[in-house]
């Protein structure tokens, strides 16, 4: 502990005189201690002394010194007052507002700028609406309503709490509007995502004469950017240079800023080249930029390039990676991001989850949680929601239900993911029980709630179900059902085999169908083979895609179970005359927590001969158990023994880095022998969770290596439980 050593003295010294001698807060203490024993007075003078070095340091156990002392304090003068205010934190200077108004302290127009300040910084939980409020009953009551600086603190309070009506009101009524009230409310509106609102109140500006400063210009750029409005923020730019405002590196970097978030990169480079130093905040800018159209690799040599990156610079190529399906590459990276030392917030923290949950990395997932709980992020809902979701995504359905139950305070999100979850896995008895739940706990669904529903419903053959859901989303909870829900309905239909009724359905829409709601009646079309509507489906697709190869593929299929093969020539012919290829399947796959990449025919692996020389012998003991590949949806111009292994390899997609994968195939046709299986029913791309589980189930209990499940029968009903039922069987094994 820190000792301050006072000298003998002839005569009592001062307050002022010992309060000088004190440079620490622990010194200060230990004089006030001093003061207080002796008896002395505590003057205004003092007290200010006092409150001065605590308060400029910006440490919570110093402020809370400076507030006790505030509160021992009968009736402080204004001054005083308001220095407190404006640099105690936000809860401390809301608690010094109670006590003010407890003792009957009279606040005048000095005292609210700071008081409002602090409100508007205040936590969730620390009485800012309330202050925010009150001070504005205040504020008339006492006719501060002509203040420009008590109102205009007014605006920035209410902007800043997300009640942007009720601050133009304030703002609308302020008799002088200077260019620091109207850079407060148009920051108030791209706070809250009102940037339509923040354009036109750039224009009631310009029509006031209020000339814009490089703050306000910087603020409307920013709406353009968040709008997309690229001819709006073009405009902005030529006034810039037709005014001679100077561009400064804050101005400069919001134009970079619009110019990417609009996807305009050619500006965005030029602005960014003309820049010396380079600024972080524009480097940052165009690592998103470019990310956002495909160019991720121009995006990682920008961030390479920087000297000095800041978190939001690291999170910025993290969320890039997770964006643009390179989720391995933002694991690496947010790896490489620990390995300097930068901790993460929120943002990366979701980045990450959600690059987990899109490999479905169910060891990488459980390490993300763990992070997340000794970082502190455990308590955050919007982290709690997307974990919900990455363990739904990965498998593991227990896990996932174990994040919801542990949630206290669940909101519409932390319901819906769970609800979805439970459709991923086919479980759409247990996502229609939730939602009742849901609603008995009052919380108020939204529409991507009954999105979950109708998909849950669907991927478990619910028809009657799904029918009641889409009626009392209209009926009960006033939700307009948007392409989304005509689509899950459409794909209910489809499975259900009412494929006249689903095209009904899509005739009736209130708004054209697209390419993926013509896709599931397609797909439906081909396993049920309706060639009709298969070819109506086909047409309407390639009207809105050309070059759109599942259709092809489809309709191709369907043609070639009707046994009509001078059809499958015409789509075949078709195909290679507008230069259109069925895109490769790609998967990835996790074992023991390194993840693994699948990729359709792959040749590149130097054992794929020996590998490919393994899997011909388990085809051959696949058909000694059932197992009879269906070669007639094969496109016609392949060999029948070429059509046969395309069948198989259909899901047997051959990883880049797996060197035994020739030895662990060998396992399966004992396992399936053993099971009992029947392998006919697999013919049939769209499968339901109850013909796939049971299946997953009995596989799994003679085969512990989900790898060879996946390799082999590549069904999106039947993987995640395969991943949760294999962690179950290793840890009992």
């Amino acid at each position: 502990m820190e000792i301050l050593t006072l000298n003998p003295i002839s005569s009592p010294p001062t307050p002022t005189h010992l309060i000088s001698s004190a440079a620490t807060v622990p010194q200060l203490k230990q004089i006030h201690a001093r003061i207080l024993r002796s008896g002395l007075e505590l003057t205004p003078s003092f007290l200010s002394r006092l409150l001065s070095l605590p308060l400029n340091a910006a440490a919570t156990p110093s402020l809370d010194y400076a507030l006790s002392v505030l509160l021992c304090t009968s009736h402080p003068p204004s001054r005083l007052r308001c220095r407190a205010l404006r640099l105690l934190g936000p809860r401390q200077a809301i608690v010094a507002y109670a006590r003010l108004r407890q003792d009957g302290t009279d606040l005048d127009r000095f005292d609210f700028p700071p008081l409002l300040r602090a409100a508007a910084r205040a936590g969730e939980g620390e009485g800012g609406d309330a202050v925010a409020r009150e001070a504005h009953g205040f504020v008339v009551k006492m006719g501060f309503v002509a203040d420009p600086f008590v109102l205009t603190a007014l605006v920035r309070a209410y902007a800043l709490r997300g009640w942007v009506t009720d601050a133009r009101a304030v703002f609308d009524r302020m008799p002088e509007r200077d260019l620091v009230a109207w850079g407060v409310m148009l920051d108030g509106c791209c706070q809250s995502g009102f940037y339509s609102e923040a354009l036109q109140l750039f224009e009631e500006m310009k029509s006031s004469n209020v000339a814009p400063d490089q703050i306000v210009l910087a603020t409307v750029l920013s709406a353009c950017g968040r709008m997309g409005n690229l001819s709006y923020g073009k405009a902005i730019h030529s006034y810039i240079l037709e005014t001679g405002i100077a561009m400064d590196a804050h101005l400069r970097s919001s134009l970079i800023n619009m110019y990417s978030n609009c996807r305009s990169m050619d500006i965005a480079e030029e602005l960014f080249d003309e820049m010396s130093p380079k600024d972080l905040v524009a480097s940052t800018a165009m690592v998103f930029g470019y990310a956002k159209i495909g160019k991720i690799e121009t995006a990682r040599a920008i961030f390479d390039d920087m000297p000095e990156k800041d978190l939001v610079c690291w999170s910025a190529m993290i969320s890039s990676y997770a964006e643009s399906d390179k989720p391995s590459e933002a694991l690496k990276l947010f790896n490489e991001m620990q390995a300097f030392g930068v901790r993460p917030d929120q943002i990366t923290i979701l980045s990450v989850i959600s690059a987990c949950a899109h490999l479905g990395a169910l060891d990488q997932a459980k390490w993300i949680h763990i992070f997340v709980d000794k970082n502190r992020f455990r308590d955050v809902l919007m982290i709690r929601n997307a974990l919900i979701d990455m363990y739904s995504k990965c498998g593991s359905l227990a896990s996932a239900w174990r994040v919801f139950d542990e949630t206290p305070r669940k909101n519409v999100i932390t319901w819906t993911s769970m609800i979805t979850g439970l459709a991923m896995h086919g479980d759409g008895r247990s996502a229609l029980v939730l939602f009742e739940r849901m609603k008995a706990e009052r919380a108020e669904p939204n529409g991507v709630t009954f999105i979950g529903l109708l998909y849950a419903c669907s991927h478990s053959g619910l028809v009657a179900e799904g029918r009641q859901v889409l009626e009392s989303m209209v009926r009960e909870h006033k939700i307009e059902p948007k392409l989304e829900h005509y689509g899950c309905m459409v794909d209910l239909l489809c499975r259900a085999k009412l494929l006249r009724e689903a095209f009904e359905l899509i005739e009736s829409m209130p708004f054209c169908p697209n390419v993926i709601i013509w896709g599931s009646l397609l797909g439906g079309c081909r396993v049920h083979m309706d060639i009709e509507l298969g070819e109506i489906a086909a047409k309407k697709i390639l009207e809105l895609d050309p070059d759109h190869d599942g259709a092809y593929v489809l309709l191709s299929n369907i043609y070639a179970k009707a046994n009509k093969w001078d059809e499958v020539g015409r789509v075949r012919r078709l195909m290679k005359c507008r230069g259109v290829s069925k895109e490769k399947g790609c998967s990835w796959l996790e074992i023991n927590g390194n993840v693994h990449e699948f990729l359709m025919g792959d040749e590149s692996h130097p054992n794929s001969k020996d590998i490919y020389r393994k899997l011909d012998d388990i085809v051959q003991e696949l058909e000694l158990v059932g197992y009879s590949p269906d070669t007639g949806s094969v496109l016609v111009d392949l060999e029948e023994e070429e059509k046969k292994g395309a069948v198989l390899l259909h899901g047997a997609e051959v990883p880049n880095m797996f060197p035994d994968l020739s030895r662990r195939i060998c396992f399966i046709p004992s396992a399936i022998r053993t099971a009992g299986l029947d392998l006919n029913f697999l013919q049939n791309d769209i499968l339901c969770a109850q013909t796939t589980q049971p299946f997953a189930v009995k596989l799994c209990l003679h085969l512990t290596d989900v790898l060879l499940c996946a390799v082999l029968f590549q069904l999106t009903a039947l993987t995640p439980r395969l991943f949760d039922l294999h962690v179950k069987l290793m840890l009992t094994t």
